[in-house]
């Protein structure tokens, strides 16, 4: 009764008999249907729009000041743990930026924590203003040769697709098992299609008829595309292109010159991955639009890429557009150039106004996410890494780049027949060791162009099985940051002759930190800084992001997991030794 009492007072609102909840005046109204700016005011009542552009009236009035009135932001993509903040968190730090809408695939902490990790996600969402859309992960572990702390499969999934929240299928990273209608990956697709659900993808690479046989799976995304002839080939095929701007990977200027009226309402922006850091110095999915209208893109169809394409194309039927019934999620902005949000409103309630929240959620962490990084006993000889021939494969760093090159380089042994980087300058020794389930197994590689000397580096965040990396030049400097991780409980840290540098606990799941934004991007910065001025890594390599996608075996070319070396184009696992 209630919510037919709710539509009889907006109907009469609309009507103008009654009075709206909120008024914006002295506003232009961005009408992204038909790619026009409209003089307000803005009406609103019971968090929904009611319309604009009349003489309404209204308990509560804002003055916009000449100021544009756009439909709340939307990423269509992204990983909320790899910011390294919880979702309470993380709600606080985007939502200043009007991003009011994320569709978020949670496979980082699915893979350490399984369902209860998800659970955790959605639950933890719900607690914040931040309108979170899950897509279930569908490839936990990414790939037949990873050890993650779960395997879910349609049976798994199945349990939380009617939970409120949950709006697909994520990313679909082991594309050779679509194209091969591998039976597990066949029952996740069958799984989201028969609840009439979104699937998202991942591509990279892939061309010709094997794109047209992925697509067939029904996979409607793709976040991957590189190039603009990658992107063409997706839209023909009836795909939606994510345009990905993120801390390590940006494709939107490669491929913004190939939108057009023609394709532009297939084309959504997106993050993916973006560090606290760069989100509190450069904005987040406002950032994407400052860009792309920086470099010519026209800002109506701007704003159509980070609105109403993102909620057509996931399905969000109140949201993307500033229209009568749609949800009141809105940001104000002086101009359509630099899209700093001056206020933001999330179901016609202002939350932030000149980058500065005004409300305040609890935040929460769930026992199931916590202890999470468990070890067998390791001592320095744990990392000993015996060579059977002199030429071996190596990992190539690329800096700035996810991607590695598959190198074949000659190398130095010790006198005992081992592998020692001090003896190799230019190389160093990278470990990853299982640390869900202490089942003592270390894969063992070789990585260049990294540059670290005198210490080593501990990670246990690295995708997309999130097993516990670490690089160094000598054993024991090895061994005490793995140790450092563990004492932790998750995190980031640096050692030298045996001491702690600089670190930062990720306690939930070992991927998240329970502390704000300011103090992550603090501590991140600290690191980075140290890690280069103690180090000495390579000056265009990030120390940190480098290792965290060095296991990810979905991205060509050489990747290393806890199982040993893999070629990613031939995707097999391979030896380090070439005999």
């Amino acid at each position: 009764m209630k919510k037919r009492q709710q539509l009889n007072d907006l109907i009469d609102m609309a009507a103008g008999r009654k009075d709206a909840d909120l008024l914006i005046t002295n506003c232009k109204v961005i009408d992204v249907y038909n790619q026009l700016i409209v003089d307000g005011p803005l009406a609103i009542g019971h968090g929904k729009i009611v319309g604009y552009g009349a003489d309404y009236t209204a308990k509560e009035i804002i003055d916009a000041n000449g100021g544009y009135v756009l439909p709340g932001l939307i990423d269509g993509h992204v990983h909320i743990e790899s910011s390294s903040l919880t979702p309470p968190q993380f709600a606080r730090c985007i939502l200043p930026f009007g991003t009011t809408t994320v569709i978020a695939d949670p496979h980082e902490i699915g893979n350490v924590c399984g369902l209860d990790g998800i659970r955790y996600m959605l639950e933890a969402s719900r607690k914040t203003p931040l309108n979170v859309q899950i897509m279930l992960p569908s490839c936990v572990p990414a790939t037949p040769y990873e050890q993650a702390g779960c395997t879910l499969e349609a049976e798994d999934l199945v349990k939380l697709i009617n939970e409120p929240g949950v709006k697909g299928l994520g990313e679909v990273m082991d594309y050779p098992s679509v194209i091969n209608h591998d039976e597990k990956m066949m029952n996740k697709l069958w799984m989201a299609k028969d609840h009439d659900r979104v699937i998202d993808g991942h591509s990279p690479g892939v061309t010709g008829k094997n794109l047209t046989a992925y697509v067939m799976g029904g996979i409607m995304t793709d976040h991957e595309c590189s190039t603009q002839q990658e992107m063409l080939e997706r839209i023909r095929l009836g795909q939606y292109v994510l345009l990905r701007e993120g801390s390590t990977c940006k494709d939107l200027l490669n491929l913004l010159s190939a939108i057009t009226p023609a394709n532009a309402r297939r084309c959504v922006l997106c993050t993916d991955d973006r560090e606290p850091a760069d989100i509190l110095a450069t904005g987040h999915i406002n950032k994407s639009l400052r860009l792309a209208v920086e470099n010519g893109l026209d800002p109506l169809m701007a704003i159509s890429l980070a609105t109403l394409n993102a909620a057509e194309c996931f399905r969000l039927k109140d949201k993307g557009a500033i229209a009568p019934n749609y949800d009141a999620d809105l940001l104000i902005v002086d101009n359509l150039k630099d899209f700093t949000a001056k206020h933001v409103f999330v179901a016609g309630k202002e939350i932030a106004r000149d980058g500065k929240l005004l409300v305040e959620w609890p935040d929460y962490i769930s026992d199931t996410v916590l202890n999470t990084v468990r070890l067998p006993k390791l001592i320095a000889q744990s990392f000993t890494l015996p060579l059977s021939t002199e030429k071996v494969n190596v990992i190539g760093v690329k800096p700035g780049s996810v991607v590695t090159t598959h190198l074949q380089i000659e190398v130095n042994k010790d006198s005992e027949g081992n592998f020692d980087a001090r003896l190799n300058p230019g190389l160093n020794k990278l470990a990853v060791i299982e640390r869900h389930h202490a089942t003592g197994n270390i894969g063992l590689g070789i990585l260049a162009n990294y540059g670290l000397k005198d210490g080593a580096i501990a990670v246990s965040v690295a995708h997309d099985s999130h097993n516990l990396v670490v690089v160094g030049d000598n054993d024991a400097d090895m061994l005490a940051a793995v140790k450092d991780v563990e004492a932790m409980g998750g995190g980031f840290s640096l050692c030298q002759n045996g001491r702690v540098l600089a670190n930062l606990a990720l306690p939930v799941a070992g991927l998240m930190s329970d502390k704000p934004a300011q103090d992550v991007a603090d501590a991140l910065h600290n690191m980075i800084k140290v890690a280069k001025e103690s180090f000495g890594i390579n000056p265009d390599a990030h120390p940190l992001m480098t290792l965290v996608f060095m296991t990810l075996p979905v991205i060509p070319e050489l990747k290393l997991t806890s199982t040993g070396l893999f070629d990613v184009k031939a995707y097999q696992p391979i030896e380090l030794c070439i005999k």
